[in-house]
This record gives structure tokens, sequence and C-alpha cells, in this order.
């Protein structure tokens, strides 16, 4: 028996049965029986050219068209050893590449961990430095400072008046103590 083809009988079984449903099944195939299709199926099917005696199923008479069927689809034989070689090439890369990923990684790990110890001590040393100018800018520390320079303190501010009659003042000479 052909694997592709069904036995002539087939149908014959399928209408001696009782039909389950109702009549409809039997009905649709009388009509599908009635039709002047020489083909039997969805694929190919072909009216006749004109209308003839219908043979029946044993006869093989010449002048009736064989049947279509479908053929097998054609085997195809790929090689398997470039496919193999293939995926353990891409397999082999793929954990070459992830281990090479991992260490730079771990590198910009310790690289990144030695750039934050330096920021946090830029940032101390920032701080200090900013308390320092602070501190240096205040006014108490500002006189020490001039004291120890030998500057003193004016006690009477001088007046010089401009041509344009503006009016400035400027410190008088300071009594040294």
């Amino acid at each position: 028996m052909d694997v592709n083809t069904l036995p002539g009988d087939r149908r014959g079984q399928a209408r001696n049965n009782a039909p389950r449903s109702g009549g409809r099944t039997a009905a649709r195939e009388q009509a599908w029986q009635d039709d002047d299709y020489t083909t039997h199926g969805a694929t190919a099917l072909q009216p006749k050219a004109a209308p003839q005696a219908k043979p029946k199923r044993g006869d093989a008479d010449a002048g009736t068209p064989a049947r279509l069927r479908v053929a097998p689809p054609a085997p195809v034989a790929a090689p398997r050893a470039p496919f193999v070689a293939l995926v353990l090439v891409l397999v082999l890369a793929g954990v070459v590449g992830i281990l090479v990923l991992n260490t730079k990684i771990a590198e910009n790990a310790f690289v990144l961990d030695h750039l934050h110890k330096k920021q946090s001590t830029l940032d101390q040393s920032e701080q200090q430095l900013t308390s320092d100018i602070a501190n240096n800018e205040s006014p108490v520390n500002l006189a020490a400072r001039a004291t120890q320079l030998g500057l003193v303190p004016s006690r009477t501010p001088a007046f010089l008046l401009l041509p344009d009659g503006t009016k400035l003042e400027m410190p008088g000479p300071g009594n040294g103590k």
C-alpha cells in the first residue's frame, strides 16, 4: 500500500456507516459525488473537458485522467559536521567573550574603588582648605595679622576735596603706640 494515497474503497466505507450529523454529511457527500471533477481533495481540482459517463471505481479506463496525489518532499541531506563545528565555535566564542567581559568588569571595579577613595581624600582636603580660607578672612584674624605686620588703626579720617567738588574720606596717619 502506498503511503501517499488512500485505498479506493475508503469513501465507500464512510457512506455505509450511519451519519452522525443527522444527514447533513451524507447530503454533502452525495452533492460532492455528483460534481464533474476527476480529482478529490482541496489541492488540484480540474473540471472535465466534456461531460461523459462516470466510470466506476474499479474500472481502469484509458480515457480517464489519472488521480492527482501529493508528492513527498525531497529529502534534505545537510552535512552535519560543518553545522556542529559552527555551533561549537559560537559556543566557545560566547564563553570566551563572557570571560573577557567579566575580567574587564572586575578590573574596572578595582579602578573605580581606587577613584572613590581618591575622591574622598580630595573632598576632605577641599573642605579643610575652605575652612582655612574662611578662618583667615574673619575680622579678628585680619586685625591680629595687621598688628603683626606693624599696622596701627586710624583714629581720625582725612578728607580730600577734588576739583569737581566731591569729597573723599582718606584715613590719616596713625599714632604709633
